[in-house]
């Protein structure tokens, strides 16, 4: 059963919300002026002329068709009738229990299906309906508790009246006193027992709600078994569901793992290939440049042409070793990338493309961080490198854009060719590197490339990552 006494800071108990008088010694004091007290006699007056009507019919002609059963079987229609009435007397009465005391009972399992087709088989099933006759046992059941609470509360409350005005009778009149009693202690002692009185028509109120409340869970409510089969579920369930949540936690720690195994790896990969690209290329330059500045100096004095020739040289290394260093920087974190976002970073690439490039980026790319943004970034450079060196594409088309409806926004870039299609994520590539590279920031990698049908690569990363 469930309170709709509206919100309430910590959860109370069944007693508290009805019967708060009989379990707080401070809700007994206010018992009288307690709004439970006012929902308490509203709901025995109701239950009571309820009762006595629609319950005293129910529960008579139930008994009646029953006594009938036994002849020849005339009373199996009529009972399994007034079976059916009783159920809708159930619903009826959990209605008012939860409208006049604020407590849901739940509704029973539904009546029993034949096991047969045909109209004796439908009958005998209504006849066995357990919840049915424990329906129609509450109408006998609940017309006793609300007639005796009822009747007792009326008569506390009468006899409380009663001795008010009693107080306030003359002091001449016959009733102004006990015989021996001087008038004062006549007025107090009866003061005093209309106040006894109230708060015990109070208290025996909300006693006999709250057990028309029970008897209403008890008989209009699941049964025992229902209840324990349910509380069996909801364990399974629970069970079920903390499974499966370890199953998903052991498979996010694992994809972790691996994403952070490979970032590891492709950072080092990184890291060998800058060294390797400084070794094989800025550095053999500047040895160079340095041979031809040293044969500059000798002839300067001796062979002033010669030594043009070699500072000429000697400048164009200057240069190409430039362009190298700017080309090793770009591969490591582009300049215009951070000088003018991701839209300006993959024009610039499709723009250095020899495929032609079409670069569509919708809404605002800003909120991505900058993580993601140079993700996004290095996945486009090498989809465009791979597509120049092995796709034969005449088309490449990159789209850019952020997927607001995930929690939190997600950067989505798609580089999709009208190539030979046919590529694979092989241990080593470029392409492994970059699934790597955006696992290890709880993105998505998805390579869609069949023989003769182009390629398309779709990338999606966290913007907060």
């Amino acid at each position: 059963m469930t309170s709709d006494d509206g919100p309430a800071p910590p959860p109370r108990t069944l007693a508290e919300h009805v019967a708060p008088a009989l379990t707080s010694g401070a809700d007994f004091f206010r018992a009288p002026f307690h709004p439970a007290t006012r929902r308490a006699v509203a709901a025995l007056a109701v239950g009571w002329v309820w009762h006595l009507t629609a319950g005293l019919i129910v529960w008579i002609l139930v008994l009646v068709s029953a006594g009938l059963v036994p002849a020849l079987g005339v009373g199996v229609p009529m009972l399994a009738f007034w079976l059916v009435v009783a159920r809708r007397f159930g619903t009826a009465e959990r209605a008012r229990v939860a409208r006049q005391t604020g407590v849901r009972v739940p509704a029973p399992r539904p009546a029993p299906e034949p096991h047969r087709r045909g109209v004796w088989s439908r009958l005998w099933a209504r006849v066995r309906d357990d919840r049915a006759w424990a329906a129609a046992l509450h109408a006998f059941l609940g017309m006793l508790t609300t007639c005796l609470f009822f009747s007792v509360v009326t008569a506390l409350a009468a006899a409380a009246v009663a001795a008010v005005i009693f107080t306030f009778v003359g002091r001449d009149s016959t009733l102004a006193g006990w015989p021996g009693l001087p008038w004062p202690a006549t007025v107090v002692g009866a003061l005093a027992g209309a106040v006894v009185l109230v708060w015990a028509a109070a208290a025996l109120a909300q006693y006999g709600s709250y057990l028309m409340v029970r008897l209403a869970g008890a008989l209009l409510g699941p049964s025992a078994t229902e209840l324990a089969r349910a509380r069996a579920a909801a364990a399974e369930r629970e069970t079920r569901v903390a499974e499966a949540a370890a199953h998903t936690a052991r498979e996010r720690a694992a994809v972790l793992t691996e994403s952070r195994t490979a970032a590891v790896s492709a950072a080092d990969t990184e890291r060998r290939r800058i060294e390797r690209d400084l070794h094989d290329g800025a550095q053999q330059r500047l040895v160079a440049l340095g041979v031809e500045l040293g044969v500059a100096r000798r002839l300067a004095d001796k062979d002033p042409g010669h030594a043009v020739a070699a500072l000429e040289l000697a400048h164009r290394e200057i240069k190409e070793t430039l362009a190298e260093l700017r080309d090793l920087v770009r591969g490591i974190h582009p300049a215009v990338l951070s000088d003018r976002g991701l839209d300006a970073a993959l024009s610039a690439l499709a723009g250095r493309s020899p495929v032609p490039v079409r670069v569509e980026v919708t809404g605002d790319l800003t909120p991505a961080s900058p993580a993601a943004q140079a993700a996004a970034y290095f996945v486009v450079a090498e989809a465009l490198t791979n597509v120049a060196k092995h796709a034969a594409a005449d088309l490449v088309r990159v789209h850019a854009s952020l997927v607001p409806d995930d929690h939190p926004a997600r950067l989505r870039v798609a580089v999709s060719d009208d190539g030979r299609g046919g590529a694979a994520l092989s241990p080593g590539s470029g392409l492994a590197g970059l699934r790597g590279r955006v696992a290890a920031l709880d993105g998505t990698f998805e390579l869609d490339s069949p023989p003769g049908a182009g390629t398309r690569l779709t990338v999606e990363v966290p913007c907060a990552s």
